[in-house]
């Protein structure tokens, strides 16, 4: 029966637990698809940078100073996503290291409370043990005196009946049957 509540116990703590984990996991899923577009968005922003770079409109096939520009404001845009990118790859990081540290407490919490339970069901059983082994001494005891006292019961029935059996005559009796005697014979 105890071990059955403690299984209760440790299952209603896992599901709460796992409960727990799969909505942090939910933000975390997310947290990823969002880096991912970040990324496919940075990719596309390159592939720009690597056609203004190949784009040459001035004289001659030179570049341009507008087109310089243009390649500038495409890498600088690409590294204002980079950095963006880089903070969110921090706060994810970040998050599956609180993730760990979450669990990791959490299984202590846990192991510390089945260790707790465990200790009481093993004092409980000693409790009841002891119990057990001074109800079996109690009860020998108590066999003992019962067994005394019929003893005690049988011995003053015996010392009854045979007082009863063997007592001495009434007195009164044998007077009685020597009055009546000499009554007959004054007669």
């Amino acid at each position: 029966m105890k071990t059955i509540l403690l299984f209760i116990i440790i299952a209603c703590t896992a599901f709460v637990a796992f409960g727990q984990y799969k909505s942090d996991s939910v933000a975390y899923q997310q947290l990823r698809i969002k880096i991912n577009a970040m990324l496919a968005e940075r990719t596309k922003k390159f592939g720009l940078y690597d056609e203004s770079l190949s784009k040459h409109s001035g004289i001659f096939g030179l570049q341009t100073k507008k087109d310089i520009r243009r390649s500038n404001d495409i890498l600088l845009d690409i590294v204002k996503t980079d950095n963006d990118i880089y903070k969110e790859l921090k706060i994810l990081l970040e998050f599956r290291t609180f993730q760990q540290k979450k669990v990791q407490t959490k299984t202590k919490e846990i192991e510390n409370s089945s260790l707790g339970y465990m200790t009481t069901i093993n004092t409980l059983r000693s409790q009841n043990d002891a119990l057990r082994r001074r109800a079996e001494k109690e009860e020998v005891e108590h066999e003992k005196t019962r067994n005394s006292l019929v003893l005690v019961i049988i011995g003053i029935c015996v010392v009854i009946i045979g007082w009863a059996l063997f007592r001495p005559r009434k007195r009164n009796a044998v007077k009685g049957k020597k009055g009546a005697s000499t009554t007959r014979r004054r007669k």
